[in-house]
């Protein structure tokens, strides 16, 4: 069972309880699912560089991504409808908790100049979006293989019903707010 699933059971749920006064242990919001997504603007240009986004991708996730599309084409970006323009992983269950767990005890302290995440990145309806500006954080990335510094958003989607109630549970995972 991975770290961070433990301390939401045995720590996380009886605090969140007695903070929030919830009757039920169904009722205490929890991790859904956590996506990364990498944009390539470049990839119009250089088709090569979607195949190295998603080693980097896989390499940091543990998991193979999809290689998002175009949906429409715009003749300024010089793009065509089904080019291939990113790629997105979605991380559930026990992949989602490791993940999250090496995102924020190796990866976040080692961005420069950190003092914290901005907390007014919610969506309104419990979900965290967090921008990244360089893939070179995260320690399975190999700093002498990287051709170019990209960077990607990671949304933490909760069921918790206010933005509130999020904020507190990635809290207590141990989300460093500003």
């Amino acid at each position: 069972m991975p770290r961070l699933k433990e301390i939401y059971k045995k720590d996380i749920i009886p605090s969140m309880m007695k903070e929030f006064k919830y009757r039920n242990i169904m009722q205490v919001p929890k991790l859904e699912k956590v996506t990364v997504n990498m944009g390539l603007g470049e990839a119009v240009q250089d088709i090569k560089v979607i195949d190295s986004a998603v080693q980097e991708l896989a390499a940091i996730t543990g998991q193979k991504p999809v290689v998002t599309r175009a949906k429409k084409s715009i003749a300024t970006f010089k793009l065509r409808a089904g080019m291939p323009i990113g790629c997105m992983v979605t991380l559930r269950g026990d992949k989602m908790y490791e993940f999250l767990d090496r995102f924020l005890n190796f990866s976040l302290p080692r961005v420069r100049d950190f003092r914290g995440v901005s907390d007014k990145s919610f969506d309104g309806r419990g979900n965290y979006t967090l921008g990244i500006r360089e893939q070179i954080i995260f320690p399975e990335v190999d700093y002498n293989k990287i051709g170019k510094i990209r960077g990607m958003n990671i949304t933490i989607t909760t069921t918790a019903k206010t933005d509130e109630d999020a904020k507190a549970l990635l809290k207590y995972f141990g989300m460093p707010f500003k």
